[in-house]
């Protein structure tokens, strides 16, 4: 069923001038992270034809979130998020030029790739709970649905349209002209976020705690929390057992389906485009009731895609399965983020939203490293088939606490009647 309510909501978010701006750069910045991903991706499997490695450097980008993790939400809280932006993008920025640089001149090798990821990892960290918290500061508790459904289509256009576009360049260019555009689409958000006429965010007053108690007070907050702790709960089992599909595809895309950097580019394509399609079902409902729900039910539509993907042995039969995962995952990571930000206290929201990143960035990083050693014992089908059946157990058990999620998550947030 389409409510028009929803697109109505929307159509509010996108008339805030910051936000457009704001979701522009973002627009870029997502499409150059996308096809710099699959240059990263092709390039690892090309210095070193491993499972394992794809897991490894997946794991370098990503486990920094579980180390930095709650201090980049503890220094977020003390810190303009707008200002925390600009310095983290610029960063990323000068991480792209150094990746260009190193591929163009062929000095890269896959220790220094490693080293670098998790100097990205580190630099996520930071640019995750300050991006995440802004997008609540430009639309308010009441459109923060709707936005947050729109950002999910701003990043899974790109998501779609990135690999295309990193299997074109890579073609043409090799991934050291891939690694440019991804620099170039740096420089536009950063010059977007320039732009932006936003007064600076008021910070609680300094407690004269230290970086570390405020961290440790935000992680007792999160899993004290009766809606919180086990929507986040999971989402660790989902981001250990699921997530880690995507990390693997490159083998997949060689190994099991015989292709080349253009049948890589079109599985991530179908990823994308299930992701694509969750972000627009997700704005016409334009609101949070129900969203507990869904992220149940979903756990259970993940499980059946993923076992259908590993069944078979043709490229198109297993592209649809794609899709529907990549739909299914999309709306149950938009979901769980907007029950989240919508529950949280104020004064946690960087630290909560700093939780989060260790969870949807660094737990896909433990996954991806187990499950990149196990396939090169098991080979690349098992252990996402055993993920798939992990996942259709936390359905079970979450389905015995989906009304008490409902009730925490949900209760001061839901429509009021008529």
């Amino acid at each position: 069923m389409i409510s028009l309510a929803g697109f109505a909501k929307a159509k509010r978010v996108i008339a805030n001038r910051n936000y457009r701006i704001y979701t522009a750069g973002h627009l870029c910045s997502n499409l150059g992270t996308w096809i710099q991903r699959i240059a990263v991706g092709w390039l690892t499997w090309q210095l070193t034809d491993s499972a394992a490695w794809l897991g490894l450097i997946a794991f370098a980008e990503l486990f920094p979130n579980v180390v930095v993790g709650p201090i980049a939400g503890a220094v977020t809280d003390r810190m303009d998020f707008l200002r925390m932006l600009r310095i983290t993008q610029a960063l990323q920025l000068l991480h792209a030029i150094v990746l260009t640089v190193l591929t163009f001149t062929g000095l890269i090798t896959i220790e220094m790739l490693l080293v670098l990821m998790v100097l990205r990892g580190v630099i996520g960290a930071f640019n995750r709970p300050a991006r995440m918290s802004f997008v609540y500061f430009l639309v308010g508790r009441e459109d923060l649905s709707s936005a947050l459904a729109l950002n999910s289509v701003v990043f899974n256009s790109a998501r779609f349209v990135g690999p295309a576009l990193a299997g074109v360049i890579i073609v043409a260019g090799g991934v050291s002209l891939a690694f440019a555009a991804n620099a170039l689409s740096f420089l536009i958000y950063l010059l977007a976020l320039r732009v932006l006429d936003v007064a600076p965010v008021e910070k609680k007053e300094k407690t004269g705690r230290s970086l570390l108690s405020e961290a440790g007070e935000g992680i007792r907050y999160a899993f004290s929390h009766p809606g919180i702790a086990p929507i986040l709960l999971i989402l660790v089992m989902t981001a250990l057992f699921v997530r880690p599909y995507t990390e693997l595809l490159p083998g997949f895309a060689d190994r099991v389906f015989g292709r080349g950097v253009d049948g890589l580019a079109l599985l991530f394509s179908a990823n994308g485009l299930g992701a694509m399609a969750a972000g627009f079902w997700l704005i016409q409902r334009g609101t949070i009731t129900g969203l507990s729900s869904i992220v149940v039910g979903n756990l259970l539509v993940m499980a059946f895609a993923l076992l259908a993907f590993t069944s078979t042995d043709s490229f198109w039969l297993a592209w649809p399965f794609l899709v529907i995962a990549g739909f299914s995952l999309v709306v149950q990571g938009v979901s769980v983020q907007t029950l989240v930000q919508t529950a949280v206290a104020g004064e946690m929201r960087g630290r909560v939203i700093g939780l989060y990143g260790i969870v949807a960035r660094g737990c896909p990083a433990i996954g991806a490293l187990v499950m990149g050693g196990l396939s090169e014992r098991f080979g690349l089908r098992w252990p996402l088939a055993a993920g798939a059946i992990m996942c259709l157990v936390l359905w079970l058990w979450a389905r015995r606490r989906e009304r008490t999620m409902a009730e925490a998550l949900e209760g001061e947030a839901a429509d009021p009647p008529g």
